[in-house]
């Protein structure tokens, strides 16, 4: 079951539950004849990726099973989304050797079959999420099959909202009480914390096949003054490219990222977008922004609106620290 973006919790057109919106990989476990299979959501296979996480439902003492919810592992304690990349490697001994050092874990928040091979989907979310519940209940208690938090209450999802983006929660899923699992349908509505930060543009990439601005390399200064890479934004219309390119292009030169710059090529990146213009760190351009992890940007930004009246220097990491708890 998928879901759309909106700006705010629904509160009307309900009953509504509310839940986290976890960090991670999204994930669908099966479990027949002693058989476990986890899937993403595009239906590509994950077991070879996390052997420990089939370890684990193959002692579940429940035969048949389906389950939906998000792989996550943890770090320092927060979720890092770049330990799971991580274990989308080709060599099994890399993937065995990570699953040892860094652990995965399950958080199930829905149902879809349950012992005897019962299915579910027609059920309203309130009856499969007490099976749910007496499914982990009798699973007992593990720190790598987890239940996740769910409640009605409209403010305390707001709470959770209000913590989202710095790594663990990305965000609150408002799902129907009353309605199926809608397979393929966007039946949930998903809610992130939007924050705005005001960055350097340390840098720019031009468009593929084209001497014009692609996107803006953005930069915020740590503890130590130096300006270190946080993202990037490509939100700029056809129409202002032609004059910020030449813009861009009087500002080319040392002096740009000091600390952490955009990284190279990688098996994660082509060749292509590992090139880019280094400029001198005077322009300041306010982006929009959703989760940070790592000290970065974890998706593009929208660019909101340039900064003539922000000095450089003003632009730090503190804009993106964690939200205190």
């Amino acid at each position: 079951m998928e879901a759309r973006s909106a700006e705010q919790l629904p509160e009307h057109d309900g009953p509504w539950q509310y839940e986290p919106k976890w960090d991670g990989f999204r994930c669908l476990a099966f479990k027949a004849n002693r058989i476990v299979d986890l899937r993403a959501k595009s239906g590509k296979p994950l077991g070879r990726y996390f052997p420990e996480i089939v370890a684990l439902l193959l002692k579940v003492a429940v035969p048949e099973f389906v389950v939906d919810g998000e792989l996550v592992i943890e770090r320092e304690g927060a979720f890092s989304f770049d330990a799971l990349q991580m274990r989308l490697h080709p060599a099994d001994s890399r993937i065995r050797k990570l699953a040892v050092e860094t652990p995965a874990s399950l958080i199930v928040f829905d149902m879809l079959a349950a012992a005897a091979g019962a299915v579910l989907m027609d059920k309203p979310l309130r009856k499969r999420r007490a099976m749910l519940e007496a499914f982990v209940k009798k699973s007992g208690r593990s720190e790598q099959l987890v239940l996740s938090p769910c409640t009605t209450d409209r403010d305390q999802a707001k709470g959770w909202l209000a913590q989202a983006g710095s790594g663990t929660i990305d965000g609150v899923m408002a799902k129907r009480l009353d309605i199926g699992y809608a397979s393929g349908e966007r039946a949930m509505i998903k809610v992130k914390r939007l924050r705005t930060a005001d960055c350097v543009v340390g840098g720019f990439r031009y468009l593929s096949n084209s001497r014009q601005v692609g996107s803006l390399l953005l930069g915020l200064f740590d503890a130590e003054g130096k300006l270190d890479h946080v993202g990037f934004t490509s939100t700029i219309s056809d129409a202002e490219r032609p004059a910020l390119t030449q813009k861009l292009e009087k500002l080319r030169g040392r002096g740009g990222f000091t600390g952490k710059a955009p990284g190279g090529p990688s098996r994660w990146s082509t060749e292509r977008s590992g090139e880019w213009e280094p400029l001198r760190p005077k322009l300041v351009v306010e982006v929009r922004f959703d989760h940070v992890t790592g000290g970065r940007f974890r998706h593009g930004t929208k660019l909101m609106r340039w900064r003539p009246d922000k000095a450089p220097r003003q632009c730090t990491m503190d804009q993106i620290a964690p939200a205190p708890t």
